[in-house]
């Protein structure tokens, strides 16, 4: 059985990332102001993302009259745009902080981090959309019957 060997920079070749172009400063040279303005709003947006979310968590926790499945399918909503404000968005910030002041062992690191950090909060917010829309589809197809089928079971 054959093995071949990779150097470093076979290896660091193979392992593109897709935020990979942030951290070169040949392909980012000219961009700096808007990265860093994309970077101040996403710190603000990440502040808006953050408290309306712990708002509707709040709300949710408060009102009785939802139906316990749809209110716990909500929550894991809320929760999911909750990482997103809260980790997701700073990260990116700081990616974009991080290709600004050309330091690209840091912004590397950083990229893997978003990427695994926005690909996990996507799958899980998407999967909660769709057990959301499939709730919906239930609760119109068994009518009356819906609150004796659909429990938290």
């Amino acid at each position: 059985m054959a093995t071949t060997n990779f150097s470093g920079d076979e290896l660091e070749k193979q392992t593109v990332s897709i935020f990979q172009p942030y951290c070169f400063p040949d392909l980012t040279s000219g961009i700096h102001g808007q990265y860093t303005f994309i970077s101040v709003l996403n710190s603000f947006l990440s502040i808006t993302a953050f408290f309306g979310n712990a708002l509707i968590l709040i709300a949710l926790y408060k009102e009785s009259s939802l139906h316990p499945p749809s209110k716990v399918l909500l929550r894991n909503l809320a929760t999911t745009d909750l990482g997103v404000g809260l980790f997701l968005q700073p990260l990116y910030a700081a990616l974009l902080t991080t290709a600004v002041n050309e330091h690209s062992n840091v912004c590397h690191i950083v990229a893997v981090a978003v990427s695994i950090t926005g690909s996990i909060l996507c799958a899980v917010s998407l999967l909660t959309l769709t057990s959301i829309s499939v709730d919906r589809l239930l609760a119109l197809l068994l009518g009356l019957r819906y609150r004796q089928v659909v429990t938290l079971r």
